[in-house]
């Protein structure tokens, strides 16, 4: 594990100390866990943006040229795509 220095002013520190006591941990756990839970949400949003990509590309694939009216799908149709 990496150590890192972090400048803040003296405030802060003294309200991140309290709640760290507060939360019975440190406030080296705390940055570490915020910095943890930075990157998740990076990740997520990164997988959220790939599936939107790859959904946008099958409708592209399935779209019809403009122009021509689109075919109802039947009800099993509906059902058979919602199941895939």
């Amino acid at each position: 594990m990496r150590n890192i220095t972090v400048k803040i002013d003296d405030e802060t520190y003294r309200k991140a100390r309290i709640r760290a006591a507060n939360q019975g941990t440190s406030v080296s756990a705390m940055v570490r866990e915020f910095l943890s839970k930075e990157d998740e949400a990076e990740s997520r949003e990164a997988r959220r943006i790939a599936s939107l990509k790859k959904m946008f590309a099958e409708a592209d694939r399935n779209a019809t040229p403009r122009g021509e009216p689109m075919i109802p799908m039947s009800r099993e149709e509906i059902y058979a795509e919602r199941l895939r």
